[in-house]
């Protein structure tokens, strides 16, 4: 239960960060926090691998998908854009620190992915409105972004639950029967 604590607590500080210095033009403070604490993650995997997998993909995901919405004008980003018309890079940051979610506090969601789309419509457009009042994002058109952020994550929730099914670095490490372990050691 701290693990599951201490994950959900590094990330919403994370993306707090993430989300202010790109709203007050310091872009790289919010990717290089995001950075530390995918490292730290990372270091505390079981299978250090997989987990860099997930969190890799998971980004690619989001760089995609964020960019499609900067693209189409529904999103707006005042710092950290590295190349017009896609999505800054401390978003991008910000979607490799989701992941760290996903097989950790987020673990529970794994076997239902209908909640999970669920979950994902209603705090995917959530938390962008709230990047949104913090400055972190300009939303021109509220209404049409809100539908298609909704759309979107109804759908990539339960695809990153499932990627996260094979690609899961967190388990804990399966235990050995204590007659093998003292005999190991006899």
């Amino acid at each position: 239960m701290k693990a599951i604590a201490a994950n959900l607590l590094a990330f919403n500080v994370g993306w707090l960060i993430c989300v202010l210095a790109g709203a007050h033009g310091l872009p790289w403070l919010g990717t290089l926090t995001a950075l530390v604490l995918v490292a730290r993650h990372l270091s505390v995997a079981t299978e250090p691998r997989k987990e860099l997998a997930l969190v890799l993909v998971a980004g690619g995901i989001g760089a995609v998908w964020d960019s499609l919405l900067v693209y189409a004008g529904l999103l707006e980003y005042t710092s950290g854009t590295l190349v017009a018309g896609t999505a800054p890079h401390w978003i991008v940051a910000m979607w490799l620190m989701f992941a760290t979610t996903i097989n950790v506090s987020l673990r529970w969601l794994k076997h239902r992915l209908a909640l999970a789309a669920l979950l994902g419509a209603v705090a995917g457009p959530a938390a962008y409105f709230a990047g949104y009042r913090l400055g972190g994002v300009q939303i021109p058109e509220m209404a049409l972004a809100m539908g298609a952020l909704g759309c979107g994550w109804a759908l990539l929730m339960p695809l990153l639950m499932a990627i996260s099914a094979r690609l899961d670095g967190m388990r804990a490490a399966p235990s050995r029967p204590a007659l093998a372990v003292w005999n190991a050691h006899v």
